[in-house]
């Protein structure tokens, strides 16, 4: 488990998995009642999302090799599939309202610790 934060040190999520599995990276959050507030999980070479069989929205941040959002999806619902994001080398899934609560979009920079 780490800790995901931004280039100044505020703390996105204190604990965020990593999915590199091909399975794990397909099922993603699926089937989960919720995503608690400070969690989230980074997808690893993923350039787009799908949101099937999901029970609650989320925040997205597709974020290239050096941890800078490319794109950013603010509460993104159930049963709905991002854009894809070229040049995205992960997605990061928070709970929603995270990234616009913390100030986060387009060129915020964030890292795993």
């Amino acid at each position: 488990m780490h800790r995901l934060e931004t280039a100044d040190g505020t703390v996105v999520a204190e604990r965020c998995a990593v999915a590199g599995s091909f399975l794990t990276r397909f099922r993603g959050l699926m089937w989960r009642h919720d995503l608690p507030a400070g969690e989230g999980l980074c997808i690893q070479d993923c350039g787009s999302i799908h949101m099937f069989f999901m029970r609650f929205p989320l925040d997205v941040a597709f974020v290239d090799a050096e941890g800078r959002i490319l794109h950013a999806c603010h509460t993104i619902r159930p049963w709905r599939v991002s854009r894809i994001v070229f040049g995205s080398k992960a997605a990061l899934e928070l709970p929603a309202g995270t990234l616009r609560g913390l100030g986060l979009d387009r060129g915020s920079v964030l890292k795993l610790v």
